[in-house]
């Protein structure tokens, strides 16, 4: 891991970080099962971020001011939470076309959220496709 985003990690509350790191092995163990070799790990916009050379960024974070929730990010001028909507419903809270907001004392969705995870991953290859290939 990146020393600024081991420091960013650190900066989280203790069950905080527990769970972004949660959700970071999810990241990390879906763009191995993807056969995604190359995943950039970094911050953007302060938040740890996540990028494939064949995939769109994804952020995860918490923010003090919502303190029981955490959201996990993709870029809005894509066509990915609205496909996580149509495809996933009510599984999730979604906030506009640019996140899933998951409450932090929750059960996660593991397999819906990898799923979006791989969408997301892979969405340079995937774009053109009705709902992107679901």
């Amino acid at each position: 891991m990146d020393l600024i985003v081991k420091k960013k990690f650190e900066s989280y509350p203790p069950h905080i970080n527990k769970l972004l790191q949660q959700i970071r092995e999810v990241i990390l163990t879906v763009a191995e099962q993807e056969g995604i070799t190359s995943i950039e790990e970094t911050l953007k916009w302060g938040e740890p971020s996540y990028v494939s050379n064949i995939g769109s960024t994804i952020r995860i974070d918490w923010k003090a001011k919502s303190p029981e929730q955490f959201g996990i990010y993709f870029n809005c001028k894509t066509t990915l939470v609205e496909t996580f909507k149509e495809i996933y419903g009510d599984t999730f809270k979604y906030e506009g076309n640019r996140a899933i907001i998951l409450n932090v004392d929750g059960t996660l969705p593991i397999n819906e959220l990898s799923h979006c995870i791989s969408m997301s991953l892979r969405y340079k290859k995937i774009k053109h496709l009705a709902l992107l290939g679901v």
